[in-house]
């Protein structure tokens, strides 16, 4: 299953950044740079998702159109893909 949520980061003045999901309630990430923040967003994103799979009646929620995000001036957003694989009940 292919997942995409967009997160939005925040640049603080000492060069760091924190990031949160809209559509991920209370997913949260943050990152000495622009880029750890987004590593560690994609690796949060994974982690909601798999968390909410095993819930006996998990709620994905649709996903926010990147273009539509109302943004502050210190503020970016990105699509973060994520690859989830149900592996129980499998059988190759």
């Amino acid at each position: 299953m292919r997942f995409t949520y967009p997160v939005v980061v925040t640049k603080e003045k000492d060069g760091s950044c924190r990031g949160y999901f809209p559509d991920l309630k209370g997913c949260e990430v943050s990152g000495g740079d622009f880029q750890d923040c987004l590593d560690e967003a994609q690796l949060a994103a994974y982690n909601w998702i798999d968390l909410e799979m095993h819930e006996d009646d998990p709620q994905i929620p649709p996903s926010s159109d990147i273009d539509e995000l109302e943004l502050k001036e210190n503020q970016e957003a990105r699509n973060i893909l994520v690859i989830y694989r149900i592996l129980e009940g499998w059988e190759e």
